[in-house]
């Protein structure tokens, strides 16, 4: 496990390149004035859900939550070389995370975030910024995710179980708070001890008592030396998944190495513009596995959303398997029960914002129930600010019915949400 986690750390710190947060890039100069009018006419009455976004963890987000005796073991933000970092005592524990939106609203090209937290919008880590923003862009509600890598497992475990243990809570605490800070607009998918049963199954029951609406999960947990998905080690908490109606999100596909597909003789800013394709389309990894496990027939009801991957390849991924159960799944013994078709409109959903073909094309083919909206604020692939008029140019030809479907009846019913 060990080795498997050192090299996963490699092949992480190759892709984030330091690079990404050093000085430099270009600044994109932005007339937010033309664009900040909030929703368009003819979005009136639609209350836009961005079903991916992130939001930057506080400098205090766990120092101020941890018990007296764990304050100087939990993570805590320095500058370190011109950068904000994350460090445990004198251990540095990684970048902040992406933020390319500057607080005159102009974007950063070129790099994965400003050096510094305080050089980017405020928005990215603050609830009234961030509120005024999406009021700003039109958007009613949030989905949000982590935005450093500070509370994923692979790091967590190095601390051991209370601090790891205490960590986690503190996120998923500090989640709840914000979405009641929000006025239930800005919802934080939940984090879990996954290297412990006991703990995983607990802190997943308390993240539902108390709210919140969603898990964020590995796509190969086997890779942090945790059994695969389909190990009774994740019975209690699909059956609490399913029963609930809680959605299990997969973001992106983290499990890929997308350096290894990448020419060696290209520039970060080439190369990331190629690597970064690769995740996108590794979420079809993630639905196969789950299709052809035989766990969505066992837990028909549980809800997974493919997040910050596009929709266009759908079509394709979906037929792709499809074949792949005629050829390879002939044997009625390892045949699952139902076909991808049936799998992915009854357990699956997926994300566009960039895109113009998926949505104006492939919409009814992928599902009109299927498809969410997302900006990825304030990422470098961020749709901003025109966020109004794309929308408009990609769901404009549709009626009123779907245009609202789209963008706040499937995010409503696939995370719960009180509105």
């Amino acid at each position: 496990m060990a080795d498997d986690n050192m090299e996963l750390a490699k092949a992480a710190k190759n892709y984030w390149s330091e690079t990404g947060y050093s000085p430099g890039g270009i600044i994109r100069q932005i007339d937010y004035a033309k664009y900040s009018t909030g929703v368009h006419p003819l979005l009136e009455g639609v209350k836009i859900v961005d079903c991916d976004t992130h939001f930057t963890e506080p400098p205090d987000i766990f120092t101020s939550r941890a018990p007296a005796r764990l304050k100087d073991k939990v993570p805590y933000q320095k500058i370190a070389g011109g950068v904000t970092r994350w460090f445990v005592g004198d251990q540095d524990f990684g970048i902040v995370g992406g933020n390319v939106i500057r607080k005159d609203h102009n974007k950063l090209l070129g790099r994965l975030a400003f050096p510094t937290l305080d050089e980017g919008t405020p928005a990215a880590w603050q609830v009234k910024p961030r509120l005024q923003a999406m009021d700003d862009l039109g958007i009613y509600a949030q989905i949000c995710y982590q935005n450093s890598g500070v509370t994923q497992a692979g790091s967590l475990m190095r601390l051991g179980d209370e601090v790891g243990f205490t960590v986690l809570k503190l996120y998923n605490d500090a989640a709840a708070e914000r979405q009641a800070e929000s006025g239930e607009r800005l919802f934080t998918m939940g984090h879990l001890p996954l290297w412990n049963k006991q703990a995983l199954d607990a802190e997943a029951r308390r993240c539902v008592d108390m709210g919140i609406k969603g898990f964020v999960l590995p796509d190969t947990p086997e890779t942090l030396g945790v059994p695969s998905f389909d190990d009774p080690y994740w019975t209690a908490f699909l059956e609490l998944c399913n029963d609930t109606g809680t959605p299990i999100n997969f973001h992106l596909n983290a499990a890929i190495d997308p350096n290894k597909l990448v020419w060696k003789s290209f520039s970060f800013e080439k190369a990331i513009s190629v690597a970064s394709n690769m995740f996108y389309i590794g979420n079809l990894a993630t639905m196969g596995n789950w299709m052809v496990s035989g766990l969505l027939d066992r837990h028909p009801k549980l809800k997974i959303g493919l997040i910050e991957s596009g929709m266009g390849w759908i079509p394709f991924g979906v037929e792709a398997m499809e074949h792949q159960f005629d050829e390879m799944l002939a044997d009625e013994a390892q045949a699952p029960q139902r076909r991808p078709w049936d799998y992915w409109r009854d357990n699956f959903w997926c994300t566009y914002w960039f895109e113009s073909v998926g949505p104006k094309k492939l919409l009814e083919t992928v599902g009109v129930n299927k498809v969410l909206f997302e900006t990825d604020f304030p990422h470098p692939t961020a749709l901003y600010p025109g966020v109004q008029d794309h929308i408009v140019d990609t769901l404009g030809a549709y009626t009123p019915q779907v245009r609202k479907r789209v963008l706040e009846r499937n995010a409503v019913e696939l995370y719960n949400l009180p509105f």
